[in-house]
């Protein structure tokens, strides 16, 4: 029977070959625009609100030293930028940072607040219009926004796995190997085994008829007939020796050797001394 091996092919399915390659250059594509877009916008919102801070500081003690009015917004906006960091970290490794989250929300809160409270400061004793607290509380909050999608972005670059159906590897797959519909013959197995027949040890019977004896020489005798035959002939006559034992072994027809003689003799021996001792048999 010829040899059938098994197939192996591509799984091709629809949205696989050009297509899919177009659409994952179009998902990179779009990710990297976005990504251009975060980037600009936290840089953009944190510099609003950066410079809206340092106006306020200088408003309020901080004049007559640019250096310092400059530098004191960093006590807000670092925390946010620190704790944005902290917790990346924290994703990466699959845990929960406390401190991370309390620097970000200090951060972000404190500069939303002090963003908008210094709208109320810089006016004077006037009505201030509610446009001008959201103007004020717009550039932080867009950049604790941009800052977040920022890092999820990087987030989910580093964590992504291997083999993601985004990365550009692609897919063998093996199809199920199917039944024969009629199986080689030396493949099948039979639904039952064989009943185990018992092994059966024919009895050599002690005297063998002359009338089953078709001619030829005399068969052998097995060791274990020929001291049964020599325990007869010793009951018999009450000694045994090697001339009676060979004549009781012809008598029946089978033929024994010097050597099964010797044998034969060396294992009766303790019964034949026995027997010399009690005395012949009156008989």
């Amino acid at each position: 029977m010829p040899h059938l091996s098994t197939p192996t092919y591509r799984d091709r399915r629809p949205d696989e070959g050009r297509p899919r390659t177009t659409k994952q250059a179009a998902e990179r594509y779009a990710l990297i625009a976005a990504g251009a877009v975060i980037v600009g916008l936290t840089i953009g919102a944190f510099w609003l609100s950066y410079a809206h801070l340092a106006e306020v500081a200088g408003q309020h003690g901080l004049h007559g030293s640019p250096t310092r009015r400059w530098a004191w917004p960093a006590t807000l906006d670092a925390f946010i930028v620190a704790g944005e960091l902290l917790m990346l970290r924290a994703g990466l490794r699959q845990v929960t940072d406390g401190w991370a989250v309390a620097l970000t929300a200090t951060g972000s809160v404190g500069s939303i607040a002090l963003n908008v409270a210094g709208v109320s400061g810089a006016g004077g004793a006037g009505i201030v219009p509610l446009l001008d607290y959201v103007v004020a509380a717009v550039p932080p909050t867009a950049a604790l926004l941009a800052f977040g999608v920022l890092m999820r972005q990087i987030h989910q670059l580093v964590d992504q796995p291997a083999g993601h159906p985004g990365t550009d590897s692609v897919q063998v797959t093996e199809p199920p190997v199917t039944a024969l519909a009629e199986p080689p013959a030396e493949l099948v197995q039979p639904t039952e085994p064989p009943a185990a027949h018992p092994l059966q040890v024919p009895e050599p019977p002690l005297e063998v008829a002359e009338s089953t004896r078709r001619g030829g020489r005399p068969p052998k005798a097995t060791v274990e007939e020929l001291v049964e035959i020599g325990r007869i002939t010793l009951a018999e006559h009450g000694t045994l020796t090697r001339s009676l034992l060979r004549k009781a072994v012809k008598d029946r027809n089978l033929t024994i050797g010097s050597d099964r003689l010797t044998e034969v003799m060396k294992i009766l021996q303790p019964e034949i001394e026995a027997a010399a001792m009690s005395g012949p048999d009156s008989s």
